[in-house]
């Protein structure tokens, strides 16, 4: 399936110079009367190699065309991330090298998608925002207002984000997997 250099973003599997490559980093640019282009970094599947390229907003690039299925997390030992097919519950495991950054995200019973190329998983789609639990913060100092302002908490799989101040250690929140940041508290 083709699309536009404009439409390339992160996690995308494409075709290009005869490989396929995983986009990390996108950056759209639209200065003055330059044409607008997408600045890219592509990691190659197969090589484990990066490129950062340009595609002009016009130009066609050919996307992978990958079987999606759902999967749920089970648990994780040494490199080896293990994940149950929603649809028929048979078990696949799957190397850190392919999870990558997705492996902070990941928690007991998440629903992920998982991308195959010719039967064999390329790359891990996780939910746009998930529920966490905010295992560490620090206390409000008096005198600071509630809005506007922020601070440091770790949250499940010890990932830090910045909170607003009225979040507290075991409240629940909402984070957003893209951004890493913080999107709501759940009540």
């Amino acid at each position: 399936m083709k699309i536009l250099g404009s439409d390339i973003r992160v996690g995308n599997i494409i075709e290009y110079k005869n490989d396929l490559w995983k986009c990390l980093k996108n950056q759209t640019s639209n200065r003055g009367n330059l044409r607008s282009h997408n600045q890219v970094e592509l990691k190659s599947i197969t090589k484990g190699t990066k490129l950062n390229e340009r595609f002009r907003a016009d130009e066609t690039v050919e996307r992978a065309s990958l079987e999606e299925k759902k999967f749920q997390f089970l648990y994780s030992a040494n490199d080896e991330f293990f994940f149950m097919d929603s649809a028929n519950f048979e078990q696949i495991s799957i190397n850190k090298s392919i999870i990558e950054d997705c492996e902070k995200f990941l928690k007991e019973n998440l629903e992920v998608t998982i991308e195959f190329y010719q039967d064999k998983p390329l790359n891990i789609i996780l939910p746009r925002s998930v529920e966490y639990e905010v295992l560490e913060t620090e206390s409000v100092v008096k005198g600071q207002t509630a809005s506007g302002s922020f601070k440091p908490a770790t949250i499940q799989n010890g990932l830090k984000i910045m909170v607003p101040a009225f979040i507290n250690q075991g409240d629940k929140i909402i984070v957003d997997t893209e951004t890493q940041e913080y999107l709501k508290k759940v009540s």
